[in-house]
């Protein structure tokens, strides 16, 4: 089985197992790369966003 490793600037890193599958990919913006040629980690796309707008007051119980 081969292991082919692919690159999208909006999606990330993806690995695909045949060749058809990583042919099918380039034709949808992927790049094939070589794991062992990167010097730099990628730029993480896939976090979280922090929140905007004011964060939440929490309310004291007037029960006590």
């Amino acid at each position: 089985m081969a292991v082919i490793y692919l690159r999208h600037l909006v999606h990330g890193t993806k690995i695909a197992c045949m060749e058809a599958e990583a042919v099918y990919d380039e034709k949808n913006g992927w790049v094939r790369f070589n794991v062992d040629d990167v010097e730099n980690e990628p730029v993480t796309v896939n976090e979280m966003k922090r929140p905007r707008g004011r964060p939440r007051i929490e309310v004291a119980d007037k029960g006590e």
